[in-house]
C-alpha cells in the first residue's frame, strides 16, 4: 500500500466521524399501512379512533402492532383540525414570567392543566401589543381550548380584539367588559388580615404606610385596613395613613414621618416597602418588633422570610390564581366562585413571623 493510499484509508474513519449523524425521520402513515397490509384511511380511522368504522378487530389490532412496533407518532395539527380543539390551554402574559414571584401564575397553571390532560403554551410579552396579538392568533390557529390573559400586577385591562375569538379568562386583572371572566387576589381581606396580626397582638395605634401608585391593591387594602379597626373597635385615625412609593426607598423615606405620630405598629402596602422601613428603624436605634411591631404585605419571600427579624406578612395566592383561572376556563368542579361582575377574589392568607410581639398593657 503506497503511503497516499494509506493515509487516505487511515482519513476515511476520520472523515466520517466528523459527518453530522443522519436523523431518523418520523414514522408516516403509509409506512403503517404497508407494515400493517392496509390502506392509508384504514390506518387514519384507528389512529383517530373511530369505533363506528367498520374494521375487523384483528385488523385493528394489526394497525395497532404496526404503530407500537415502527413508533409512530400522530399529527397533532391534523388531529387538532379535524376535532376542532386541542389539547393546549394558552397563556399569554405582560411580564409575568420576569416578575418577583417568578412564574407562580405559570406554574399553578400548568399543574392544574396537567391534571385534566392539557399543556400550556405560553407566551410572555412583556407589554409589546404587537406581540401579544401575534401571540393570540398564533393559539387560535393552534385551537387551543382556552387563554388565560394575566398581566404581572393586579389591575384592569383592556381586552385585545383576538382573545375575544376564545374562550378565555383573565388571571390577575380584571374588565369592565360584559361576560369577561376573571380571577384576582382578594385585596379587601388581605388588608384586613394584615392589620388584624397586630390588632391581635393588643396594638391600637396602628400605621398604615399606603401606595402613592393608583391601583386596586391601594384602594382594596386601605378598606381592608379601615374594617379590621371598625371590627375590633378602634377609632379610624386619616392621620395615621401615610403613602410612599411602594419601593424599599419610599419606606425607608417614610421613617421620619411615621415616627411623629406616636403608633406603636405599621402595617406596609407590601414588602419591599417593609424592608425599607427596617433600615430606617435600626438607623434611629429602634428595634423590631420591641418598639414597633411591622406587618408587610406579598410574601415575597427572598424579602420577608430573610429580613432578621423575619417578616409577617400576606400572601399572594399567584399559583392559586393560575390553578383557579384553569378550573375556571374547563368550568370545573373547584372553580371559584364568580361573583355578578364576573369576577371571582381568591383568599390571600397570612403568614406570621417574628416581626411582631404581643403589645405590653399600660
Amino acid at each position: 500500500m503506497s503511503s497516499m493510499e494509506k493515509s487516505s484509508g487511515e482519513a476515511a474513519p476520520a472523515a466520517r466521524s466528523r459527518r453530522t449523524p443522519e436523523r431518523a425521520h418520523p414514522v408516516t402513515l403509509r409506512e403503517v399501512a404497508e407494515a400493517a397490509g392496509v390502506s392509508t384511511a384504514t390506518v387514519s380511522l384507528v389512529v383517530n379512533k373511530k369505533k363506528s368504522a367498520r374494521i375487523a378487530e384483528e385488523t385493528r389490532q394489526r394497525v395497532k402492532d404496526a404503530i407500537r412496533t415502527l413508533g409512530y407518532r400522530p399529527n397533532a395539527m391534523a388531529k387538532t383540525l379535524v376535532s376542532g380543539t386541542s389539547r393546549f390551554i394558552g397563556l399569554v402574559a405582560d411580564g409575568v414570567a420576569t416578575t418577583p414571584f417568578a412564574g407562580q401564575i405559570i406554574h399553578g397553571a400548568q399543574d392544574e392543566a396537567w391534571k385534566h390532560g392539557y399543556a400550556l403554551l405560553i407566551a410572555n410579552t412583556e407589554g409589546n401589543g404587537e406581540l401579544e396579538q401575534d401571540a393570540i392568533q398564533m393559539m387560535l390557529e393552534y385551537k387551543v381550548r382556552g387563554i388565560l390573559y394575566s398581566t404581572w400586577f393586579h389591575r384592569q385591562t383592556d381586552i385585545p380584539a383576538p382573545l375575544r375569538e376564545a374562550d378565555f379568562v383573565l388571571v390577575n386583572c380584571f374588565s369592565h367588559e360584559p361576560g369577561a371572566r376573571a380571577v384576582v387576589p382578594d385585596e379587601v381581606q388581605g388588608g384586613r388580615s394584615a392589620t388584624e396580626i397586630l390588632l391581635r397582638h393588643g396594638h391600637r395605634r396602628i400605621a398604615f404606610i399606603n401606595a402613592t401608585i393608583p391601583a386596586p391593591a391601594k384602594d382594596g387594602r386601605l378598606q381592608g385596613y379601615r374594617e379590621a379597626l371598625e371590627e375590633a373597635g378602634v377609632a379610624f385615625d386619616p392621620e395615621l395613613v401615610m403613602e410612599a412609593y411602594p419601593d424599599q426607598e419610599g419606606g425607608y423615606g417614610a421613617t421620619g414621618a411615621l415616627l411623629q405620630r406616636d403608633v406603636t405598629a405599621v402595617y406596609c402596602y407590601n414588602d419591599r416597602m417593609a424592608m425599607g422601613l427596617y433600615d430606617g428603624l435600626r438607623e434611629r436605634g429602634l428595634s423590631i418588633p420591641d418598639d414597633i411591631a411591622v406587618v408587610g404585605f406579598d410574601n415575597q419571600e427572598v424579602i420577608a422570610a430573610h429580613l432578621r427579624p423575619p417578616l409577617s406578612t400576606v400572601s399572594l395566592p399567584h399559583y392559586e390564581l393560575g390553578a383557579a383561572g384553569v378550573r375556571m376556563l374547563l368550568e370545573l368542579e373547584g372553580a371559584p366562585e364568580m361573583a355578578a361582575d364576573g369576577v371571582a377574589k381568591m383568599h390571600c392568607p397570612a403568614v406570621e413571623r417574628t416581626s411582631v410581639k404581643a403589645q405590653a398593657r399600660a
